[in-house]
């Protein structure tokens, strides 16, 4: 099966791909070089769904409820701004090589890659880009859907037909409003009333949105953080106050509130993280070391933060994973 998958909407200008918005289009590749997009082959989505539903029919099936978290993944990686689309596949190669590679791989992960404009000084641009996004990576994930409950169904009448995948996401920066403005035209589309979990496990790593983003808790009020809390079995928050990418984010957006990537989930008055059961936040601060810097994209490169989202996906339970993981700085 091919060792890299790639899903985008940005427009293919002079055998790249740009910084403008275009129409979906889907690669694989077996190469290495994933920067050079003359090493991708372009397919239709009628292709690129065909080979990735063989792909994961030869993934490995626990076979047995106690292994749940052997069981393997189908993850999407929606990288953040102040990506060039070659910065964006060269984070998701290293991602494939850190938690999708050898005998503890993860199953298969796909990049999502957006038409951010790849410039530090396009900030609100690139906001302006993940807001036309997230109705193509709707229909990405309303694919995702759609497959997911028609295996659920199979799997009903014969166990064997039962998918053995579970469907992840991975969003780092600002590729977290993309998932936010993507999620409820999925929920609103596909999925309301509530049939069956679009999303396992959720990671938004270094997240460029509001903190109070899930502050409605338990009630129901429809809103963007509504709508993923709803699709998704487990939401993580990975944030860091070290992280100074989202101190400028912060300054950008002072109209807002603080941001979820480096203040962690917004607190009541007492002190009590607004958000729903399954929503949860883990500050990394401690995992990097002292003289880190960088910490906004550190994340993929720290082997304690990999290995965190490795457990994170595999669906550890918070207990364990806040004893085992936290530490002083090395």
């Amino acid at each position: 099966m091919p060792r890299y998958w790639m899903i985008t909407n940005r427009k293919r200008e002079a055998g790249n791909l740009s910084a403008k918005l275009g129409p979906l289009s889907f690669w694989t590749t077996d190469v290495e070089e994933v920067d050079d997009l003359a090493n991708w082959s372009s397919m239709s989505v009628s292709a690129f769904q065909r080979v990735l539903i063989e792909a994961a029919d030869q993934l490995p099936d626990p076979g047995d409820a106690a292994r749940n978290e052997e069981q393997k993944h189908l993850t999407v990686f929606v990288h953040g701004y102040d990506n060039t689309w070659a910065s964006a596949a060269t984070t998701y190669r290293g991602i494939c090589r850190g938690l999708y590679k050898g005998a503890n791989s993860l199953g298969i992960c796909v990049l999502f890659t957006w038409p951010s404009d790849g410039m530090f000084t396009n900030y609100l641009p690139d906001r302006l880009d993940a807001v036309k996004s997230g109705p193509d990576l709707a229909e990405v994930l309303g694919r995702l859907y759609d497959w997911a409950l028609r295996k659920q169904v199979e799997g009903a009448t014969d166990p064997k037909r039962a998918c053995k995948l579970k469907t992840s996401v991975i969003a780092h920066s600002m590729g977290n409003y993309v998932v936010q403005k993507a999620m409820p035209l999925v929920w609103t589309r596909k999925n309301h009333p509530l049939s069956v979990s679009l999303i396992h496990q959720l990671l938004m790593v270094a997240a460029d949105v509001d903190n109070d983003l899930f502050a409605a808790g338990e009630e129901i009020d429809f809103s963007d953080g509504d709508a993923i809390a709803n699709l998704t079995y487990r939401v993580t928050a990975l944030y860091s106050g070290r992280d100074s990418v989202l101190g400028l984010s912060a300054g950008l957006k002072h109209f807002g509130t603080r941001r979820l990537g480096r203040s962690g989930l917004a607190r009541d008055t007492r002190g009590g993280r607004m958000a729903p059961d399954n929503v949860w936040d883990f500050d990394c601060s401690p995992l990097f070391k002292p003289e880190q810097s960088g910490i906004h994209s550190a994340y993929f490169s720290e082997p304690r933060t990999l290995a965190l989202m490795q457990n994170l996906l595999r669906g550890v339970d918070r207990g364990v994973l806040v004893n085992a993981a936290v530490g002083p700085p090395r």
